[in-house]
């Protein structure tokens, strides 16, 4: 899924234009990089441009973004997602408290998850949000919830259609060995009960096969699953009119500044292509990682650098407190010193916390490294802010915001920056 070269060189000015923040203020006017380490670092410019190329896609379709809060639920980010427009997709009650607090529309706001606390699906009831039921069991609880409450419930069923979605294993959510969704054999039973129970008001189904996909297939077996579901029981004749494929979307963490923005026209292509289900429905996404992951960066600073029998190991103030991807996923993230012009070697990258899966990256170049340097982990928009911890009474990281301007005449950065160029968010 390539990107044109305008939006690439924009990307890769501004990311050397951050090797050059010493000068940088932040708004109680300090120098960026002497503040307080670990800390986030969020490109709104990049945040923006990326909100605007999903729904633009979107809309030319027809089709209606719901933005995943689990992926990144910074009050910051989250107010760029509802300037666009979008609707919210949460999994939790917190998650929609928050969604709601924040200036979403109730009407577009969806709420899935497994595990629903009477307490959660009440809330969603009493807001008129869409629940996606998981399971049989969530849809009689749903529908006993409703009639004592004296509302009428919105009810999407999410199906478990089996597909692999060739991604990390612990990423994956579609396949049968997995907790998510309603098994097509109870689909029957599932819609019946719908129909016999006046408490619940059946508008759809609801699919999401997994994460950080990057390949069309998977999404095409989808849509083939999908078509045939809706065919054989007959969707329509209880009522279907939206259809709600999820997300998965995935970027590219080995070449962020080459691919900063997803190619969300190819994407929604793939759906306009192999979906063949009734004109009148309405296609909805939940997509996350694809809208914040690259506007995000984690900057730590390097405490010391040790010397193993056959490995150097560069301890940093930032580890799987602040982004937990690598601990739990084995995931890989972009790293980048940023003051160093010494000659590469080879290291290991650790954080400080008291776990030995609490690694970076291993065997990556960096030029060399040394005490107090700073390294900008990339590709921190998603599940980084979103899943930190305070394991070890670790302090929260910081927010910092900051928008470039570019000049009109040659497509590059401007001397100046708006007044303090980055927003201090505690």
């Amino acid at each position: 899924m390539a990107m044109n070269d305008e939006t690439v060189n924009l990307f890769f000015i501004h990311f050397n234009q951050i090797t050059q923040m010493h000068g940088l203020l932040t708004n109680d006017g300090q120098g960026l990089f002497d503040q307080k380490t670990p800390f986030y670092l969020y490109d709104l410019e990049l945040l923006e441009r990326t909100l605007q190329a999903a729904a633009m896609a979107a809309d030319k379709r027809g089709y209606k973004i719901h933005y995943a809060l689990k992926a990144n639920n910074e009050p910051e980010v989250v107010r760029q997602v509802v300037r666009y427009g979008m609707g919210a997709d949460c999994v939790s009650g917190n998650e929609l408290d928050a969604a709601l607090r924040h200036g979403f529309d109730a009407e577009g706001v969806v709420f899935a998850g497994v595990g629903k606390t009477d307490e959660e699906i009440l809330m969603a009831i009493q807001n008129g949000v869409l629940l996606n039921c998981e399971s049989l069991e969530e849809l009689m609880v749903t529908a006993g919830l409703s009639e004592r409450a004296g509302k009428q419930a919105r009810i999407a069923l999410r199906i478990n259609p089996d597909v692999d979605p060739c991604t990390h294993k612990k990423i994956t959510t579609g396949l049968d060995e997995n907790k998510f969704g309603i098994h097509p054999s109870q689909l029957q039973e599932s819609l019946d009960f719908c129909r016999d129970h006046d408490a619940l008001h059946f508008v759809g189904l609801h699919f999401h096969i997994g994460s950080q996909i990057l390949t069309p297939e998977p999404f095409i077996r989808l849509c083939e699953k999908v078509n045939r579901l809706w065919e054989v029981y007959r969707i329509d004749e209880y009522g279907g009119e939206m259809l709600n494929l999820g997300g998965g979307l995935g970027i590219d963490y080995y070449h962020p500044e080459q691919h900063p923005v997803p190619d969300f026209e190819s994407y929604f292509d793939i759906f306009s292509q192999h979906l063949r289900v009734p004109e009148h429905v309405h296609i909805h996404f939940e997509p996350g990682r694809s809208l914040v992951a690259q506007c995000g960066t984690l900057i730590t600073r390097v405490l010391y650098v040790k010397s193993g029998h056959t490995r150097k190991m560069v301890i940093t103030d930032a580890g799987m407190t602040e982004l937990l991807r690598p601990a739990l996923y084995q995931a890989f993230h972009k790293i980048d010193n940023l003051v160093s012009g010494r000659p590469e070697a080879q290291y290991d990258v650790m954080g400080p916390a008291c776990e030995s899966s609490d690694v970076f990256a291993k065997d990556i170049q960096l030029p060399g490294t040394c005490r107090g340097d700073i390294l900008a982990v990339r590709s921190c928009g998603a599940y980084a802010q979103s899943m930190s911890l305070q394991y070890n009474l670790r302090e929260k990281a910081r927010s910092y915001f900051y928008r470039p301007l570019l000049s009109a005449n040659n497509g590059t950065f401007s001397d100046a920056t708006e007044p303090f160029a980055c927003e201090v968010v505690d």
